[in-house]
């Protein structure tokens, strides 16, 4: 097995006794999503019903699966290479639980903007124009999917729904604070071009049960009296909101322990093979290398699930699409009084904004497509800063955050939620920019196709495809 990975006090927890699942002693049939009887594999005698799985990642992806597994009957171990949980990508978003924007980018007129927005350094979609062969694979696919446009885009709001039960549910139970604010989202459009095409896009989400209401000028000087601009007219979703991602991360990390999983951080991922009787993975841990086996790995790892599933005979294009932000910290009396409380999507300039608690005020927009770079440019916060200021004249920008991070982000838009080649093996990755809107949602579709539940579902447009 290898040599022994040390474990902190606070991550060396004994699991708790948990009710008995599907898995059994002896051999037991899992049943994936299609419901087909798969493969016979070995259950673990000892703890009899339990299940050990690990849980590659410790984002809002990671964490949640992690939770639903253990309400599933699991043994959970969450393995990241942080020290502590929601240290990427879910650090600093946006802060929108927004099934308003659940419309997919695989358009013609997204990819016209692209090409036009290449030659500036400030563009909300910036393509750089190094070529690299996952670059341009991850673009041709890109391209295939936009015949599917109005369909995942449908799959998406649907999804973005469901995911607000689970989100809030574990919440509750768990008393977790992450500075949630429920005064809906306002989408505004600068020009009636905008207009049109948000109107056709709401007949899409209403085909997913999501209603949003169109308001006029004067109607967004109501909702939000603070924000500053012109605007054609705009949708407002009452039934979307708004909350800390990482402090929700962090919060249900702790749910996890205290509940018998296991968070490992500051653990790298070294090696993955899946043999049919389990999945092995190598580790290093404060210098120390070591083999452990799992019975099942579900990989939720942001931009390094390209790699995780490459070493375990799967092709999960992701490709890392950054993203940045800025938190101004409103100190003063009259900045908190000029910051807006609803939560805000300006189209053209493509920017979101969430107030998070009296004192901060999150602004994130942008898309980058430059590999896996995390360098933080000064060309795309100077954007943000001055939007804020343009929006918002009395909030003092003096105390202001910037951050980036590398979304996700499948071809199709779509999360991979589904069984790998090899037994054990499962994915709940490439959420892209609806990372925090979706993950409720996709951790217990995981869970259940892990635990062998029913039909289970899955997220996939075809089966996984063979490295070769």
């Amino acid at each position: 097995m290898g040599g022994h990975i040390p474990e902190s006090g606070a991550d060396a927890r004994p699991p708790k006794e948990k009710a008995p699942g599907p898995w059994r002693a002896g051999r037991e049939t899992l049943r994936h999503h299609d419901g087909r009887g798969m493969r016979d594999r070995p259950g673990r005698a000892g703890k009899g019903s339990m299940p050990k799985v690990a849980v590659i990642g410790a984002g809002i992806a990671g964490v949640t699966t992690a939770y639903q597994l253990l309400d599933s009957g699991a043994e959970v171990t969450v393995i990241d290479r942080h020290a502590h949980p929601a240290m990427e990508t879910s650090f600093a978003n946006g802060g929108q639980l927004s099934a308003s924007n659940a419309e997919v980018w695989n358009s013609w007129g997204q990819v016209w903007k692209g090409l036009k927005w290449m030659l500036r350094a400030d563009a909300p979609l910036l393509l750089r124009p190094a070529p690299t062969w996952h670059k341009l694979s991850w673009l041709a696919e890109f391209l295939r999917a936009i015949p599917r446009y109005e369909q995942n885009t449908v799959t998406t709001a649907r999804l973005a729904i469901e995911a607000r039960a689970h989100l809030l549910d574990m919440a509750e139970r768990e008393g977790i604070d992450f500075d949630m604010v429920r005064r809906g989202i306002l989408h505004v459009y600068r020009d009636k071009a905008g207009l049109d095409h948000a109107t056709r896009v709401t007949a899409l989400l209403r085909q997913g049960g999501l209603e949003r209401d169109p308001v006029g000028p004067a109607e967004i000087a109501a909702i939000e009296p603070t924000l500053g601009g012109e605007f054609a007219g705009g949708f407002f979703t009452p039934s979307d909101f708004t909350g800390d991602i990482r402090k929700y991360t962090a919060g249900l990390a702790r749910a996890v322990r205290r509940r018998g999983g296991t968070v490992r951080l500051d653990t790298e991922v070294l090696s993955a093979a899946a043999d049919g009787a389990g999945v092995e993975l190598g580790l290093r841990r404060d210098g120390a290398t070591g083999r452990e086996r799992f019975d099942a790995v579900v990989v939720c790892a942001g931009v390094g699930s390209r790699r995780l599933a490459a070493l375990l005979g799967d092709r999960v294009n992701v490709y890392p699409v950054k993203g940045y932000s800025v938190t101004v910290n409103l100190h003063d009396d009259e900045s908190q009084a000029a910051a807006p409380w609803v939560s805000l999507l300006d189209d053209a300039a493509k920017v979101v904004s969430s107030r998070l608690g009296p004192g901060r005020f999150r602004i994130a927009g942008t898309a980058e497509f430059a590999g896996e770079d995390r360098d933080i440019r000064d060309a795309r916060i100077r954007p943000l800063v001055a939007w804020c200021r343009r929006h918002f004249p009395g909030v003092s920008t003096r105390d202001v955050v910037p951050w980036a991070g590398l979304r996700p982000m499948m071809p199709d838009m779509l999360p991979r939620v589904m069984p790998g080649r090899r037994p054990g093996v499962f994915y709940n990755t490439g959420h892209g920019h609806l990372g925090w809107t979706l993950s409720a949602a996709t951790a217990r579709m995981a869970a259940d196709l892990v635990m062998g539940h029913g039909a289970g579902r899955r997220l996939h447009p075809v089966a996984p495809a063979k490295v070769a």
